[in-house]
């Protein structure tokens, strides 16, 4: 069973599978299954435990999820969790999955490309998905995984240039609540690496930046 959800999974993304995991070597697959999720997506497991990626390690051999919380562990194949015996404390500067939900900013920044655009409180980019309708995400299993949606528990702190008005949010299948602006649901991209990056820009023809002085709707057929 998962008990991450929400705000969780946009930080812990659940390592979905269509079927059996393969068991590479020295992996015993018999101790691999799965997991279903709320949205009835499935996640491998590993000797009952639900598996997860950090977005925050952005290469292979990254272990910066290590202890982040004192709840998030590397495991090793012989199922024992890998703990260091000094735990140190998570690092300050990660906040808890409470604080990443409640405490969300909205805010506009100037790109010298694109124009005003809508970022979060640290400057990360959020982006629209032209296959979302008005209040409804459909972005959901796999697509989550690249796209994390940009949440919140209440309603977000609007920083100057963005309109009140727009501001609003919708509820997908599993219950999250995911921040909509014109009413179209707002996601990061995993491939945003630090405040101002805008890589997700016209991926798939379909992910686009949300200017915050125009319809998000139009504005992603003229070229946003």
């Amino acid at each position: 069973m998962s008990n991450c959800n929400a705000g969780c999974l946009a930080k812990w993304p659940a390592l979905l599978t269509n079927g059996s995991p393969i068991a590479g070597p020295g992996v015993d697959a018999s101790l691999f299954g799965t997991a279903t999720l709320a949205d009835g997506s499935k996640m491998a497991t590993y000797n009952k435990m639900p598996l997860y990626y950090w977005v925050y390690d952005k290469k292979p051999g990254d272990t910066t999820g290590e202890n982040v919380g004192k709840v998030w562990f590397v495991i090793d194949p012989s199922i024992k969790p890998v703990m260091p015996a000094a735990a140190p404390a998570a690092p300050t500067a990660t906040p808890t999955v409470a604080a990443m939900a409640e405490d969300v900013t909205l805010n506009a920044a100037n790109d010298p490309k694109l124009g005003n655009i809508l970022v979060d409180g640290k400057g990360m980019t959020l982006y629209l998905f032209k296959k979302d309708t008005a209040g409804v995400s459909n972005c959901s299993a796999g697509c989550l995984q690249a796209w994390p949606p940009f949440m919140t528990l209440g309603h977000p702190t609007l920083g100057a240039g963005v309109d009140a008005n727009k501001v609003g949010s919708a509820t997908q299948a599993n219950g999250w609540k995911i921040v909509t602006y014109d009413g179209m649901p707002l996601y990061y991209y995993v491939h945003d690496t630090k405040a101002g990056d805008t890589t997700g820009q016209g991926v798939g023809g379909v992910w686009f930046v949300v200017p915050p002085s125009s319809s998000s709707k139009s504005s992603s057929d003229s070229g946003y």
